[in-house]
Order: structure tokens, then sequence, then C-alpha cells
């Protein structure tokens, strides 16, 4: 049923005219048809003005967070082994410092070395990156480094790391990145020197990939300093071999 308009009163203003010489004149009470929808139009526009009247533009309203895709939490191993077998003219050592006698701030270090799994009967790749000198520690008979390196595991992909390289103890690095398997990888990764700088052992703790593949899984072998490849291994036989594995 329609809304039936309501007569409201409305007492006009006198004006300074005489009386009955039109819109000059002097007017009495009128009755001004209001409907409903009018009212409410007014309500409307009285709520707007008591806010203060300001209309607020979407660009600086609050855009809601955009979900954040799941990622695997769970840690997963991973055991290698680099070995400098010296045939690689690795590493570099270029002193760039003002020292020439001693390892001293600033010096660099290239390197490149042969990277196995952890039982050692699987040529991976190689590590490939470079060490800056931050302390010579003679006390300990070392230094200490930060390092930028990768390891590359054939067809499987890539992993990156940045970090302290310490020569004469354990050191923890973060792992940054990689690529194919690795792709959105993060974690750390421990740095065991066994024989510095011919044979080091890596445990790495990895998060926010799918489940590795079972080529790369082993038991390791427990690091020593007589470890050394299976003969296949270091002939880099087929079977012995991850596919198109970086030489």
């Amino acid at each position: 049923m329609a809304a039936t308009p309501s007569r409201v009163p409305v007492k006009a203003a006198a004006s300074s005219g005489p009386a009955g010489t039109g819109s000059f004149g002097k007017i009495g009470p009128q009755v001004v048809v209001v409907s409903a929808s009018s009212r409410s139009v007014g309500v409307r526009s009285a709520a707007s003005r008591g806010r203060g009247g300001a209309v607020r533009a979407s660009l600086f309203s609050p855009k809601p967070a955009a979900p954040k895709e799941a990622r695997p939490a769970k840690v997963q191993e991973l055991h290698v082994y680099e070995i400098n077998e010296r045939d690689r003219e690795s590493p570099a050592y270029l002193r760039l410092s003002a020292k020439q006698t001693e390892n001293a701030l600033g010096d660099l270090v290239p390197f490149t070395n042969k990277l196995y799994n952890g039982s050692l009967d699987k040529r991976l790749g190689i590590t490939a990156g470079i060490c800056v000198l931050i302390q010579h520690v003679p006390e300990r008979n070392g230094d200490r480094y930060e390092a930028i390196f990768s390891f590359y595991f054939g067809d499987h992909g890539h992993i990156t790391v940045q970090g302290p390289y310490l020569t004469y103890e354990e050191s923890y690095l973060a792992v940054t990145g990689g690529s194919g398997v690795f792709e959105g990888v993060y974690g750390q990764v421990k740095l065991n020197q066994i024989v510095f700088p011919f044979k080091i052992f890596y445990t790495f703790y990895l998060k926010g990939i799918p489940d590795l593949p079972r080529e790369l899984l082993c038991t390791p072998v427990p690091p020593s300093p007589t470890v050394e490849p299976t003969p296949a291994a270091k002939a880099t036989e087929p079977h012995a071999t991850v596919n198109n594995f970086t030489n």
C-alpha cells in the first residue's frame, strides 16, 4: 500500500511589502505536502551533515591483507660433502688489503669445489662462490669470512647460502633461495670444517619446499678426515651422478 503524503503546516516569513502584492506581500500559513520518500532523503542528508559531510574516498581506505600462499613448514635435512680434489685451481687467494704478508680485512677468496651426496656414492655437481675476509684470528690459526655461494644439483636445481664461513670451527649460514626443486626454499645450513679447505660436510635444514627427491636423500657417512668419494662417483660414471650435473 502506497504511503499517504502528510500535510505539514509551514509558517512563512512576513515580507515588508503591502498585502496582496504578490510574492512581496504578507504570506499566511500554507500547507506543504511532504512524501515519505522525501522525508527519508532529508533524514539521510541530515545524518551526513552530522558526520561532517565528509566523503571517504576508497583510495585511502585500508586494503585487506592479501592471503599468503601456504608453504610447507616441515624441516627437511639434506647432507652433502664438498671435496677439493686439487684439480680446479681453487681456492684463489686475492690479497687486496694493505697487509700483503698476512691475511687481512678485504682479502677475497673465489672458490669452486666438487659436490657429492652424504653417502659419497653420487656426484651432485659443484659449489661456487666467493668469501670476503672479515677477521684474521691468529690464536685460532684461522680466519672468519663472509661468504656467498651456491650448491649445484644438476637437473634438480641449486641452493644459495650466505653468512659466516669460519675456517677453525663449525658455523651456520642462511639459506637465501634456490631454483628447480629448491624454488622458494629457506632455512639454514651447518658447515662442518673437516680439513680446511679440502673436506667440508654440510647439513641443510630446509623449509618451504615439497618433499625432496629420493635421489638426494641418503644415510650420510660420518664426517672424518679420511672420507673419500667412491671410485664410481669420482669417475662420474652414469649410475653415480645426477642428470646434467655441473662439472
